[in-house]
C-alpha cells in the first residue's frame, strides 16, 4: 500500500468548492475585524463618542443578522467535505487515507497553535484539528445515522445552556479565573484592556496579551459549546462529500431551491430576533439566546449555500450556451466564479494573512489605529483586505500550484517535497 498518497491536483479541483471557500473567507474577515480593530473590546460609552455611532449600530445589526455564525458554518461544512475528498482521493491511489488525514490534522494543530500564541487569540484552526481527529470514528455510519448525530451535536449546546442557566453552573468559571490571573501578572486591567494592543510598544507586550487571550479563547469555546457545533457541521459536510453532492448539483436543483427559499425566508427573520437578543444583552437568558442562534444561523447558512450553488448552476448553463456560439468568448459570469475561487484555493494562507494584516494595521507594533475608529470603518478595512487577498491569490496562482502555507502543509502531510511552481 502507498502510505504517502498525494493531494488533489489543481485541474481536478471543483470550482464551486473553492468559490464557496472564498465566499466564506469574506464573511470570516467581516466577522473577525471588529475584534482586530479592537472595537469589540470597547465599552459602550467610548463607542457612542465616535462620529459614526449611528452607522456603527446599523452595522452591528447587519453583522448579527447576515454574518455572525453563518460563514464559519460554511467553512466547517467545507472542512467535512474536504475530509471525504481526502479519503476518496487516497483510496483511489491505494494510500492509507486515515493515516494521511491524521497527519494533516496534526500539522494543522501545530499551525493553529502557532497562530493562537504568536499572532491572534481568535484562532479556530486548533479546534478544527482537534475535532477533526474524531471524524474517522463516524466512517462506518450510514447516511441517516450521520445526519442524526449531526443534529444531536448541533442541538446539544442549547440543552447545555438551559441547564447552566437554570442551575447557575458556569462551565468556564475556572478558565475565567486563569485569564484574570494572567491579566494580573502582565498588568492588564479592565481600564487598559481595550487599548492594550493598540498601545503596545513591543511584540513582548502583544505576546503577553496573546497568552492571556489564548485562555480567553478556550473560555469562548466552552461558553459557546463550539466543539459540539463544529463536529455537527463536520458530519453534515462529510455526508455531503461522501455522496459527492458538490459534483451533482444539477441533480439536487429542486432541493437547493427549497432550501434556499425556506432557509432565507425563515432564517433571516429569526436572525433579526437573534440580533435583537444580542444587542439587548440576552434579555431571556443565554439558554434562549442559544436557541435563537440554533434556529437562525443554520437555516440562514444553508440558505446561503443553496442560493450560491443555484447561481453557480445558472452561470454554468449560461456560459455553456455562450460557448456554443463562440468557443473563444470569455464570459463575465465564469470569470466571477474564478475570481471567488482564487482566495478559496489559498484558504489557509488567506485566513492567517487576515490576522497578520490585522495586527499590522491595528496594533501598536504596526500602524496602531485600533480602538480609534467606529465599526463601519473597521468593516470597510476588512472588505479592502479581502479584495487585496483576491488580487494577491490571483497573482500568486499564476506562477505557483499552491499557496505558500498550503504547500508547506501538503509537504508535511504527504512527507515529501512537491514542486510548487
Amino acid at each position: 500500500m502507498n502510505h504517502n498518497g498525494a493531494p488533489v491536483e489543481g485541474k481536478k479541483r471543483h470550482v464551486i468548492l473553492d468559490a464557496l471557500r472564498g465566499f466564506a473567507l469574506l464573511g470570516i474577515c467581516l466577522a473577525n475585524y471588529p475584534e482586530f480593530s479592537l472595537y469589540s473590546f470597547l465599552e459602550s460609552a467610548p463607542k457612542t463618542l465616535f462620529p459614526t455611532a449611528v452607522l456603527d449600530t446599523i452595522t452591528q445589526w447587519f453583522l448579527y443578522i447576515f454574518i455572525d455564525g453563518k460563514f464559519y458554518t460554511i467553512f466547517s461544512l467545507l472542512f467535512g467535505i474536504g475530509f471525504s475528498i481526502i479519503l476518496e482521493n487516497n483510496r483511489k491511489r491505494g494510500a492509507n487515507g486515515i493515516l494521511i488525514f491524521y497527519r494533516r490534522m496534526f500539522f494543522l494543530l501545530l499551525i493553529g497553535f502557532a497562530h493562537l500564541i504568536l499572532i491572534w487569540s481568535g484562532d479556530i484552526l486548533m479546534l478544527y484539528a482537534l475535532v477533526g481527529m474524531t471524524l474517522p470514528l463516524f466512517l462506518k455510519c450510514k447516511d441517516k445515522t450521520l445526519l442524526i448525530w449531526s443534529f444531536v451535536f448541533l442541538a446539544v449546546p442549547v440543552i447545555i445552556d438551559y441547564v447552566c442557566q437554570f442551575t447557575g453552573v458556569y462551565l468556564s468559571k475556572k478558565l475565567v479565573e486563569w485569564q484574570w490571573l494572567l491579566c494580573d501578572r502582565f498588568g492588564i486591567t479592565e481600564e487598559n484592556f481595550a487599548y492594550w494592543l493598540a498601545d503596545a510598544k513591543s511584540y513582548h507586550d502583544v505576546h503577553n496579551f496573546l497568552l492571556m487571550g489564548a485562555v480567553e479563547r478556550m473560555q469562548e469555546f466552552v461558553d459557546g459549546n463550539r466543539y459540539f457545533k463544529v463536529l455537527g457541521l463536520f458530519l453534515i459536510g462529510f455526508w455531503l462529500g461522501r455522496n459527492r453532492m458538490f459534483a451533482r448539483l444539477e441533480e439536487f436543483k429542486p432541493l437547493l431551491k427549497k432550501i434556499s427559499l425556506w432557509g432565507l425566508l425563515l432564517g433571516l427573520p429569526l436572525s433579526a430576533i437573534y440580533a435583537w437578543s444580542a444587542m439587548n444583552g440576552k434579555p431571556f437568558g443565554f439558554g434562549t439566546h442559544s436557541l435563537f442562534y440554533f434556529v437562525s444561523v443554520y437555516l440562514t447558512s444553508f440558505g446561503y449555500i443553496s442560493l450560491f450553488c443555484l447561481l453557480y448552476l445558472k452561470s454554468s448553463a449560461s456560459t455553456s450556451q455562450l460557448k456554443t456560439h463562440n468557443s473563444q468568448l470569455p464570459t463575465a459570469r465564469s470569470r466571477f466564479w474564478q475570481i471567488m475561487a482564487f482566495p478559496g484555493r489559498m484558504a489557509l494562507t488567506n485566513y492567517i494573512g487576515q490576522s497578520v494584516i490585522g495586527v499590522l494595521i491595528f496594533y501598536g507594533i504596526g500602524l496602531g489605529i485600533g480602538a480609534q475608529m467606529g465599526l463601519i470603518y473597521g468593516e470597510l478595512i476588512a472588505l479592502t483586505v479581502f479584495i487585496f487577498e483576491i488580487a494577491f491569490s490571483s497573482a500568486w496562482l499564476r506562477f505557483f500550484r499552491f499557496g505558500p502555507l498550503e504547500w508547506i502543509w501538503r509537504c508535511l502531510t504527504y512527507l515529501r517535497l512537491f514542486p510548487i511552481k
